[in-house]
């Protein structure tokens, strides 16, 4: 079974970037469409993105498209989201999610299994 662990979250101010990182271990990456949610205070887990098993494949709330890349380096079991040009509307925690389903552009897709998440806070 596969264990994640989110970093590179942070307090930002509106207009800059950052670059998250979800680290996977204990499992075959390869086997795994990833994805990025989000849960803001008083409000649901969102979703944010995907990126399926060959990391060809991704698929973005209208939210985040054209603003966030997520990414991914098989070699290094690792899964990425950049995301630039802050909103203070994009400040959450951000979750990683690992699923062996690699229909990612279904709306049934939720991952198998998720990391603890990383706060982003972005200032207006």
């Amino acid at each position: 079974q596969v264990q994640l662990v989110e970093s590179g979250g942070g307090l930002v101010q509106h207009g800059v970037s950052l670059r998250l990182s979800c680290a996977a271990s204990g499992g075959t990456f390869n086997n795994y469409a990833m994805g990025w949610f989000r849960q803001a205070p008083g409000k649901e887990r969102e979703f944010v993105a995907t990126i399926s098993k060959s990391g060809y494949s991704t698929y973005y709330a209208d939210s985040v498209k054209g603003r966030f890349t997520v990414s991914r380096d098989n070699a290094k079991n690792t899964v990425y989201l950049q995301m630039n040009s802050l909103k203070p509307e994009d400040s959450a925690v951000y979750y990683c999610a690992a699923g062996m389903n690699n229909a990612i552009t279904s709306t049934r897709w939720r991952g198998d299994t998720w990391g603890q998440g990383t706060q982003v806070t972005v200032s207006s």
